[in-house]
């Protein structure tokens, strides 16, 4: 069974609840009080975003997804953090978040520039082929420092670390799975100017079927990783 934590209410699982082909999923709302309960006994786990930072533990969700997070790398467990959850995983293995990092706002679509480790890695050795490739994108903070044992996969023109892995566990600092309409509400509760969001949302909406495509190609790897996770257990 595949975990999913989700951290905030509006930061759902969004369109990879279509594209997690193969895998039973489990959602735990965290931010409801939900427990994520023992990790080892998971076949994979997602760690959502969220409006809060990965330092806000007097949230009883934050702590908890650091933990679980800790303990997914220890086991070996198939993990993907997405923007907060790739905050949460590199601060849970030795890492640094800056809290309102100085370049500002990331918002909209992002172009991701490939490190060469990317080119062989299990998850995001697909996506890598491609130079052209962007993803949704809406965060302040952001990893300055990756942990000791990270490998650094992808950057983009405003902030450095938009992917890592560390063992069996991927943080992505991009949304992969989220679409042009979950992107405007984001802006709205954020209050961006409409002018900005229109033309946020417009960016989006031109790149939505590649941003579709290539998000389900890593929902589908991930699946596979887990499956695969099961398989030799």
């Amino acid at each position: 069974m595949l975990t999913v934590v989700q951290l905030d209410d509006e930061v759902p699982l969004d369109r990879f609840a279509e594209w997690l082909d193969g895998v039973t999923l489990r959602l735990v709302r965290a931010d409801q009080g939900e427990d994520i309960g023992p990790v080892d006994a998971v076949d994979g786990l997602i760690v959502l975003g969220g409006n809060m930072s990965a330092h806000d533990d007097q949230l009883p969700q934050i702590p908890a997804a650091r933990t679980a997070l800790t303990e997914a790398v220890a086991a070996g467990v198939p993990t993907l953090g997405i923007c907060l959850g790739a905050q949460l995983l590199a601060v849970a293995t030795g890492g640094r978040v800056h809290v309102d990092a100085p370049p500002g706002r990331e918002a909209g679509t992002v172009a991701l520039r490939w490190r060469p480790e990317a080119q062989s890695d299990p998850l995001l050795g697909a996506l890598a082929a491609d130079p052209t490739v962007v993803m949704p994108t809406m965060h302040s903070d952001a990893v300055v420092d990756l942990p000791r044992t990270g490998t650094w996969l992808a950057s983009s023109p405003m902030y450095p670390y938009q992917a890592f892995r560390v063992g069996n566990a991927w943080g992505v600092q991009f949304h992969p799975e989220a679409s042009p309409e979950l992107l405007r509400r984001w802006a709205v509760a954020d209050q961006l100017p409409a002018d900005e969001a229109d033309a946020m949302v417009t960016a989006a909406r031109e790149a939505d079927e590649r941003v579709a495509r290539d998000g389900r190609t890593l929902a589908e790897a991930f699946a596979a990783r887990v499956r695969d996770h099961v398989r030799h257990r």
